[in-house]
């Protein structure tokens, strides 16, 4: 091989590490994909899904952007929402944020970026709606983090608005959507409170968790 080789050893070394530990690891995944879980998080590198939540290949179905987006044009996330939830039969949608994300921190603070200046204006949107949370008093990084949470609440109840979860309600399925933040400096997750389970919880569970964010200053 040409280039990155020591990636294709690594694959090798980790190819005999899952067979020693189970021989028929590789056929079983080739034959069925029934993750329970859908994954919607940002694209860094340093928040990989798995590894965080211990789960393995096959376990959680993946979508990943920049600042964990779930906007009703983008037709990519609605697809993969679309296929977990009506193919996959997922039980479990969790948007999840992460404290220290750089497009959060663009979108805060108005640094010019390039073309993805264009996405992070979804973040910048959910900035304006809660300027009284975030006010310019506040230290930058106080600031960065609460608009990391928001963006995340924000971002579970655009899920829960789509009409594949809405859908999927009125049918019946037991379907929860999620919101979780994942600190980098000490690799734990946290549940934002924001937990929806059904079309007559969602504005109920979407305003606690805003009153939670006010109240507590986290």
């Amino acid at each position: 091989m040409q280039y990155l080789p020591e990636l294709f050893e690594n694959n090798r070394v980790w190819v005999q590490k899952m067979t020693a530990q189970d021989p028929e690891f590789f056929r079983r995944l080739a034959d069925l994909q029934s993750p329970k879980h859908l994954w919607i998080g940002c694209s860094d590198s340093r928040v990989p899904a798995n590894q965080i939540t211990g789960l393995q290949p096959g376990e959680v179905f993946v979508h990943r952007n920049v600042a964990n987006v779930v906007a009703h044009t983008d037709l990519n996330c609605l697809s993969v929402i679309q296929f977990a939830v009506d193919v996959l039969e997922v039980s479990h949608i969790i948007v999840c944020g992460h404290y220290g994300c750089a497009g959060v921190k663009a979108a805060l603070t108005g640094e010019r970026l390039g073309l993805i200046d264009n996405w992070l204006r979804h973040v910048q949107d959910v900035c304006g709606k809660h300027a009284h949370l975030l006010a310019p008093t506040m230290d930058l990084a106080v600031r960065w983090e609460r608009l990391c949470e928001l963006n995340v609440v924000e971002q579970v109840r655009h899920v829960a608005q789509t009409n594949i979860v809405q859908d999927a309600w009125m049918r019946g399925r037991e379907l929860i959507v999620h919101g979780w933040i994942y600190r980098l400096s000490d690799g734990r997750l946290r549940d934002l409170g924001v937990s929806m389970t059904g079309n007559s919880d969602v504005e109920s569970t979407y305003a606690g968790a805003l009153a939670r964010l006010s109240e507590t200053g986290s």
